[in-house]
């Protein structure tokens, strides 16, 4: 029913995963790659122990008891249904807060920052900077259901999360992006501005300003380079999935050494891990974050986001600036983030920038890398706006 919320727990049958392991032990590999580094992809040794790992000792039933610890709901808005945790904090005066994740993460991305943000007080915090905090699965993306037609993109997904805190009776709201999440809080901040307090964004997305390009910082070069590698080294996963999104989920769907490679690759290319992803994060980590795509069945239906996207995401990167941004806004910049615009080029883009900061550690998955410094950087941003 239409504006209804049903209360959500995640169980999979042992069939599932049992299916998982016997996938995983029937796992044709490819030769060795023919150099010493990751540069061809995920190393063959590695991917093997990994996939050995999560058949054999990986405990998924301790993360589905962890996230059904969580208050998890599902409800229909446009014809789809939405699956979000809605956390509470005991602190009535709290700020609503919608946080949204991109790919190839998920709401598992943000479960070690839901205490300190909920609860301050009991991670040495102080209750006036408590959030009652709503994270909802994306679209296609783990336990929310997959759109079959197309329009689902960042626009109409930014729509439905205001619907969705209008829902839970929020006036008032702020609101925390990354990666796809990002761009969707910009939307939200544009189509919903009269409740919006401001948006969070790790990190902003705007282009290079030409007129600075006489009188570049040390910083803006390093990011036009960063922007360069990517083009150039970095976006086969992005156009694959940007132009044949159903081509690539058969493999992604039916085969779990696909898909954790094709993960697990950008963890290992996007965190700050000093060249191995398990230097930020624990095997089961990855895997938990990894469980979110092969349970649903979400490859297909997650890269989908892409074609419908990718194109106008693009254009905020590396095109113009000219779809500005007026409510206020936060910048938290991580050094090993994939687009880490200046605050001058971000100014052109985002009209109201009332915080910027560039943390000392942390990369794109900056909440599941470093939750301490990515609370922080959330608290300090949305003292000036509450």
């Amino acid at each position: 029913m239409t504006g209804q919320l049903t209360e959500f727990h995640v169980e999979i049958p042992e069939a599932e995963l049992r299916d998982l392991r016997e996938r995983l032990e029937r796992t044709r590999w490819p030769e060795e790659e023919t150099v010493d580094d990751w540069s061809q992809g995920v190393p063959r040794a590695y991917l093997r122990d990994l996939g050995g790992y999560w058949a054999e000792r990986y405990d998924w039933r301790a993360t589905e008891t962890r996230l059904n610890a969580l208050p998890q709901f599902r409800t229909l808005i446009d014809g789809l249904g939405i699956h979000f945790l809605h956390v509470r904090s005991q602190h009535a005066d709290a700020l609503p807060l919608i946080i949204t994740h991109g790919w190839p993460g998920s709401i598992i991305e943000f479960v070690k920052v839901i205490g300190p943000l909920t609860d301050p007080i009991a991670h040495g915090g102080d209750a006036a900077d408590a959030f009652h905090i709503v994270c909802p699965s994306l679209p296609g993306y783990g336990f929310s259901d997959k759109p079959t037609r197309p329009g689902w993109g960042i626009e109409r997904i930014a729509a439905a999360w205001s619907v969705l805190m209008a829902r839970l009776g929020y006036e008032r709201y702020g609101a925390q992006g990354s990666d796809w999440g990002t761009s969707i809080s910009a939307s939200l901040g544009q189509q919903d501005a009269a409740h919006v307090a401001g948006i969070h964004l790790t990190p902003p997305l705007a282009p290079p300003d030409p007129a600075t390009f006489d009188d570049l910082t040390e910083r803006e070069r390093a990011a036009l380079a960063s922007l360069e590698h990517a083009a150039e080294s970095d976006s086969g996963y992005s156009q694959e999935q940007a132009t044949r999104p159903q081509t690539i989920g058969y493999a992604l769907v039916d085969s779990p050494a696909a898909l954790c490679a094709w993960i697990i690759e950008k963890f290992q290319a996007w965190t700050d891990c000093d060249g191995h992803p398990e230097n930020v994060l624990t095997r089961d980590e990855l895997l938990d974050n990894l469980m979110l795509y092969w349970l649903p069945r979400a490859g297909a239906s997650s890269a989908r986001l892409y074609w419908e996207s990718i194109e106008e995401v693009n254009e905020w990167i590396a095109g113009s600036a000219r779809d500005t941004v007026a409510v206020p806004a936060g910048c938290s910049i991580f050094p090993k983030e994939l687009q880490r615009p200046s605050r001058r080029w971000a100014e052109k883009r985002f009209l109201d920038i009332r915080y910027w900061n560039e943390p000392a550690r942390g990369g794109h998955f900056a909440a599941f890398e470093q939750p301490e410094l990515f609370v922080e950087e959330v608290r300090s941003f949305f003292r000036l706006v509450r």
